[in-house]
């Protein structure tokens, strides 16, 4: 029997590059969020390869070099930038004798840390059984042994993986029935504001390119804001105070990241439904980030699974404090607005922001979802065919 060893507080990352490139700023980001998860990084270390090792996915080679790594730098836990299966990760527990995580369980653990309401603990949940019950094949050897015995349930010869499975199971089933109940009270909510011509704005963006700063900024609130992946996780809505405008509800949602859980994607689609309901998208972009096209891309490929790729778009290029770009807004050809530069730490550019979203949702408009004030924009910065008549 192999029992997994305890989570540690010092870990040695683990990159290998398929092909990808831009090594340094994805094991910059693997630091950020290892880092907000609360442990601390005493290493890295990187390789290539073609494919992954079925075995030990980095290969035996790279793995002996990380087993030496690890043991000169004392570090009690390995995380490796990437999806591991089941036996990958026991396999290499076994060998560097230490507790190993993937990128996904990483992501899912900041996440478990970071929630809050009530309902975002129920989301994270059903995430984290929704990856673990994909992992009980293959997995840890003790799932293998047998239950026997007259009056045991299941029957004799149950395996212990079968018990598990139906256990967990069981549980995804109470959270999805608790997760549509909270969905169908969003939906009447956005209903009753779409009754009262109320206009939702929703804030999306990659993690920690600002936008609970700039929902602060914005609606003079003062809700938590950090230097920090996956800062907030709970989605807030709040009216925004700005004159000559029809009346606007302002959503801060949960951050994007490169290779977002599928599972969490699922968990959080009540709260992203305010994404992809909204009649329009602040796409909140940090302006200062070596990979912002990069970023763009992973936020619009989130948008198009949670189905908010249709929705009108505003981009938002944020932390031109960091920059030497300057505040404004652009247009296109037509003289739509295109994009607004600012900085919600400073509050420069905000006001510009401010008069687009008038000029977006101007008092005197007619009772329609959206007019042609701004036009949207694909991950490639191309101009979408949309109606927004």
């Amino acid at each position: 029997m192999f029992d997994r060893p305890h989570a540690g507080d010092k870990a040695l990352l683990v990159r290998i590059d398929f092909g990808e490139g831009d090594m340094q700023s994805r094991l910059d980001e693997l630091t950020e969020l290892v880092t907000s998860a609360g442990v601390m990084v005493v290493g890295g270390i990187s390789g290539r390869r073609l494919r992954p090792d079925a075995a030990f996915f980095a290969g035996s080679g790279k793995v002996e070099e990380i087993a030496a790594a690890r043991k000169t730098l004392d570090a009690n836990l390995v995380v490796f930038d990437h999806a591991l299966t089941g036996i990958q990760q026991r396999n290499l527990e076994k060998t560097l004798e230490c507790r190993v995580e993937d990128r996904i369980g990483l992501i899912l653990d900041i996440f478990a840390q970071r929630a809050r309401s009530a309902e975002g603990k129920l989301q994270v949940e059903l995430a984290q059984l929704k990856h673990q019950v994909t992992r009980l094949v293959g997995g840890w050897t003790h799932l293998e042994r047998q239950k026997g015995g007259i009056g045991l349930r299941g029957g004799m010869g149950e395996k212990q993986i079968e018990a598990d499975r139906r256990i967990i199971n069981r549980r995804i089933k109470h959270l999805n029935a608790q997760l549509d109940k909270l969905m169908r009270s969003r939906k009447t909510q956005s209903r009753t504001r779409m009754r009262a011509r109320v206009r939702t704005v929703a804030l999306v963006g990659y993690t920690n390119a600002g936008k609970s700063t700039l929902f602060n900024r914005l609606t003079h609130e003062r809700l938590y804001a950090a230097d920090q992946l996956f800062a907030t996780l709970d989605t807030t809505l709040r009216r925004l105070p700005i004159s000559d405008t029809q009346e606007i509800v302002l959503s801060d949602t949960v951050g994007f990241i490169r290779d977002l859980p599928h599972d969490l994607i699922v968990a959080f689609h009540a709260t992203l439904s305010e994404a992809a309901d909204a009649d329009l998208l602040l796409h909140v972009i940090d302006a200062s980030s070596p990979t912002r096209d990069e970023q763009i891309a992973s936020v619009e490929t989130v948008l198009r699974e949670i189905g908010a790729e249709e929705r009108p778009q505003l981009r938002i290029f944020n932390k031109l404090d960091k920059t030497d770009l300057v505040p404004g807004i652009e247009r296109d050809g037509y003289g739509r607005i295109r994009t607004v530069r600012l900085s919600a730490l400073t509050g420069d550019g905000c006001a510009d922001l401010r008069a687009a979203l008038t000029e977006y949702f101007p008092a005197n408009a007619p009772d329609s979802h959206t007019n042609d004030a701004v036009t949207m924009y694909d991950a490639s910065g191309s101009p979408m065919q949309t109606d927004v008549s």
